[in-house]
């Protein structure tokens, strides 16, 4: 017997499923870097903002359940496609040539791996268990000093640094690809569309890096 197709078993499928937690991911990011910028007002600022979340569980847990799912399925979709296009061309072409495609697209494989890397890599930092990295002692009621800390050495800023770059162009050709998917396409307005994802992209990452650039250069101390 032939297996009847559901959606999630087409291309179309596995990419609205990419589409739509890429929206849930795209709203935490903006989100979560938004509230990390909180640092520039002061210690008092930021570690009430993170008690705050701390003090309703069944909302945070509520939320971490979600982005672990949409984490997960987004995952899942990406993979199928790199693996449902590999099946479909069982040799490698000899020579590539590139159109429209630029760098953000060519790094979405491999980038969309060390952003995976790197979220656990944070989580492990300054979530569970907390890890001052052999530089501090962490603290799980004083995120301030976390921060201040951890981006105090040359190294965790180095890979802070380099895990936003991923991020910004993951970001920007993703939300590229999320417009394309969901039919927001039109030659009269593209251009204007556009500026969206550069947007997406720039400001979360900059956001991000400017935490991490401050506390090194001791604005933020």
């Amino acid at each position: 017997m032939v297996r009847t197709l559901t959606l999630l078993d087409t291309t179309i499928g596995k990419k609205a499923v990419m589409a739509i937690t890429g929206l849930v991911l795209y709203g935490f990011v903006i989100v979560h870097m938004l509230g990390n910028l909180q640092v520039f007002l002061g210690p008092a600022q930021l570690n009430k903002y993170a008690e705050t979340l701390k003090g309703t569980p069944p909302v945070l847990w509520g939320a971490r359940g979600v982005l672990l799912a949409s984490v997960a399925l987004h995952v899942w979709s990406a993979v199928s496609l790199i693996g449902g296009t590999s099946e479909a061309r069982k040799v490698d072409y000899k020579i590539r040539k590139y159109g429209a495609t630029n760098g953000a697209a060519l790094s979405m494989r491999y980038g969309g791996f060390a952003l995976l890397a790197f979220i656990l890599f944070h989580l492990a930092h300054f979530t569970a268990p907390g890890l001052g990295l052999g530089i501090y002692k962490h603290s799980h009621t004083d995120v301030y000093a976390n921060v201040v800390s951890s981006f105090s050495t040359w190294w965790v800023v180095a890979i802070y640094l380099v895990a936003q770059v991923f991020l910004g162009l993951h970001l920007y050709h993703g939300s590229w690809s999320l417009l394309q998917t969901l039919g927001l396409s039109h030659p009269r307005y593209n251009r204007v569309r556009n500026l969206l994802p550069q947007a997406l992209g720039i400001g979360v990452a900059g956001g991000n890096i400017l935490i991490a650039l401050s506390v090194f250069a001791g604005v933020v101390r």
